[in-house]
Order: structure tokens, then C-alpha cells, then sequence
């Protein structure tokens, strides 16, 4: 499940803003998250999403793309 959602999330993104590199987890997160960060170049970092607290049903863990696209756009203007 992660995998797919992960896919979707991050080709919106990428799309979005094809200046900013956008990283996958290259293996299988921990169970029960669903994490999106924000990392800038000043080692600072900003939580776009986290799905840890929500649910269930478990689909509210994982965010509709936009949601994040837009909150991305937030943090980067």
C-alpha cells in the first residue's frame, strides 16, 4: 500500500515543482505512517503530512495529493 500512495504522492509533486527533488523511502516504512517532509536546504525541516493519528478506517492515513501539494505551496512562498 505504501508503495502506491507514495507513487501517486510523489508524481503530484513532482509535477507541481519539478525544481525540488522529491525522495521516496527506498524501503518499506514503519507500520501505521504515512509521513511527508519538507527539507530545506538549512537542515530545517517542515511535516507536510502525517497520517500516524488518524483513522481509522486505515485510508485516512493517506492524503489525497493535492492536500499536500497545497500545503507544500505554503511553506515554499
Amino acid at each position: 500500500v505504501y508503495g502506491r500512495n507514495a507513487a501517486a504522492l510523489s508524481q503530484a509533486l513532482r509535477l507541481e515543482t519539478p525544481e525540488l527533488p522529491v525522495e521516496v523511502n527506498p524501503a518499506k516504512p514503519r507500520r501505521g505512517s504515512f509521513e511527508v517532509t519538507l527539507l530545506r536546504p538549512d537542515g530545517s525541516s517542515v511535516e507536510l503530512w502525517t497520517g500516524i493519528k488518524k483513522g481509522p478506517p486505515r485510508k485516512l492515513k493517506f492524503p489525497e495529493p493535492q492536500e499536500v501539494v497545497k500545503e507544500l505551496k505554503k511553506h515554499l512562498s
